[in-house]
């Protein structure tokens, strides 16, 4: 299966898009904020997000990506640990 690539982002110009990309392969869904994978999805772990360590920008990806729920969000270097293990 070949992957494909859509875009989560809510800004009103499709300029942006560029910025909040998904990638999803037959396994795992990537979400992208710029170049960074700060959130993925499988059927093992569900929706997997990273805290921001990034900016306000970033911040509104992820909060776009899991509803806000900041709770839920795993520390960063917990979140590469389990993205490693779910690739």
């Amino acid at each position: 299966m070949l992957p494909t690539i859509t875009n989560y982002g809510r800004y009103p110009s499709d300029n942006y898009g560029a910025h909040t990309r998904t990638v999803s392969l037959a396994q795992i869904d990537l979400y992208y904020s710029y170049n960074t994978i700060v959130a993925y999805c499988d059927k093992k772990d569900g929706l997997t997000v990273s805290v921001n360590i990034w900016g306000a920008t970033t911040g509104k990806h992820l909060n776009w990506i899991d509803g806000g729920n900041k709770k839920a969000r795993l520390p960063n270097d917990a979140f590469n640990v389990a993205l490693r293990a779910a690739a």
